[in-house]
């Protein structure tokens, strides 16, 4: 079993990522295997809504970047991460653009992310946290995926590079949300 998640932050030491290592933490304990993707920072552009995909049915976009990697990348995984700043109390532009073409790319193709376990991460500041993880939720479950919860959202708070780590609810939120995943996967593997 694999999850991969996409760290929608420029900064690949960031807080956003230090919570998707600690989700991993969990996960890694329970053997399965992890794969941390920067899509922060990378070329990934918005959907031009072009539904190429829909006619091309080959488990891509027709727009040539970096997306189709992680496209495929989801597809082979059993497990979705996705993890964001908050920006403007929603997801980092980086992710937004995944999401959208990932979206459609899969329903193109026969709901290809269907049952697939999927999980929101969310480093914030301040507030908009929820609006961001509400965000990525609607991506995972408008493509019938499968979203495990924890003992709270699935966020931490911290401004500095590196703060999160003191949010100790925030950092246990994660660890649970890595047990839950676990738990949840190998069930769906039975």
């Amino acid at each position: 079993m694999k999850v991969v998640a996409f760290n929608g932050s420029p900064r690949a030491d960031g807080n956003t990522s230090m919570l998707i290592r600690r989700v991993f933490e969990a996960l890694e304990s329970e053997g399965i295997e992890t794969e941390l993707c920067q899509l922060g920072g990378r070329k990934i552009r918005g959907c031009a809504a072009c539904y190429a995909c829909f006619s091309n049915k080959d488990g891509h976009c027709a727009v040539n970047d970096d997306a189709n990697e992680c496209i495929d990348k989801m597809a082979t995984a059993d497990g979705i991460i996705i993890a964001t700043p908050t920006y403007f109390a929603d997801v980092s532009a980086e992710v937004k653009a995944l999401i959208d073409r990932a979206g459609l790319v899969s329903m193109a193709n026969g709901r290809m992310l269907k049952r697939k376990v999927g999980a929101a991460v969310v480093a914030v500041r301040r507030a908009g946290s929820v609006h961001a993880f509400d965000s990525i939720n609607h991506f995972f479950l408008i493509n019938q995926m499968i979203v495990p919860g924890s003992i709270y959202w699935n966020m931490g708070i911290g401004r500095e590079r590196g703060e999160v780590v003191n949010d100790e609810e925030g950092m246990e939120t994660m660890k649970v949300l890595g047990e839950n995943m676990a738990w949840l996967l190998k069930r769906l593997e039975a």
